[in-house]
């Protein structure tokens, strides 16, 4: 029998080596794939958008956030005609301009994700139910009569009203950050998770900036 060359069997082994390092990849590709987290169960609040990389919780809440921002940016508006004092004015014209801004973003968002829009102003979250289209406040938004008589106010009296809703809607926001994290799937977008934790950390900052200025606006107490 005629005796294998030195180069026969090198090429041997390393054809062999080349096929046992292609199984272990194939292997450890199985695994890694089967290591990855899935999504909720086809049907479930994350499954519609999850290829995407958001969740319907993601678009509930920017969506939700634009009328919450918007009668913030309203109510804030009204400090000059209104007779506002000095520090009240200011933070007024802080929350409209970032406000604004952040409304602007909120719309580029859903817009670029081909999601329903709401406008700038919008005073309700739209909501469909049962076939019907329902308006609703997200929570710590003010009801109609409630921004009427907020309307009427002037001076300290404005001063205290203002500074009691504004306390109730930043608390309503930062709950609406709450709600998205404890959402399945949810915050994984970038620009999400970036903007619920701005607006978790600066209005909760907000919230206690304002519960000082309260205490020092006439029957203004502690507030809440």
């Amino acid at each position: 029998m005629k005796r294998p060359s030195g180069a026969n069997v090198l090429a041997g082994l390393l054809a062999a080596i080349s096929v046992a390092g292609c199984s272990a990849a194939t292997q450890q590709s199985t695994s890694a794939t089967a290591a990855v987290p899935t999504t909720r169960a086809q049907g479930g609040p994350a499954a519609p958008h999850a290829a995407l990389g958001y969740t319907a919780a993601d678009v509930h809440f920017m969506a939700g956030m634009i009328p919450h921002h918007a009668q913030a940016v309203l109510i804030a508006g009204w400090a000059p005609t209104h007779g506002a004092r000095t520090d009240v004015q200011l933070l007024c014209e802080r929350i409209v301009v970032a406000q604004r801004d952040e409304i602007a973003l909120m719309q580029t968002w859903l817009r670029d994700r081909h999601e329903t829009v709401p406008a700038a102003n919008a005073t309700h979250m739209t909501m469909q139910m049962d076939g019907m289209t329902h308006d609703m406040l997200m929570p710590g938004m003010l009801t109609d009569p409630e921004l009427a008589a907020l309307d009427k106010a002037r001076g300290s009296d404005f001063d205290r009203m203002f500074l009691q809703a504004m306390i109730r809607h930043h608390q309503g926001a930062i709950t609406m950050v709450d709600e998205l994290s404890d959402a399945y799937g949810a915050r994984q977008d970038e620009t999400v998770f970036r903007f619920s934790s701005d607006v978790y950390a600066d209005q909760t900052t907000e919230v206690e900036r304002m519960q000082k200025m309260l205490a020092a606006t006439p029957g203004g107490g502690r507030g809440s």
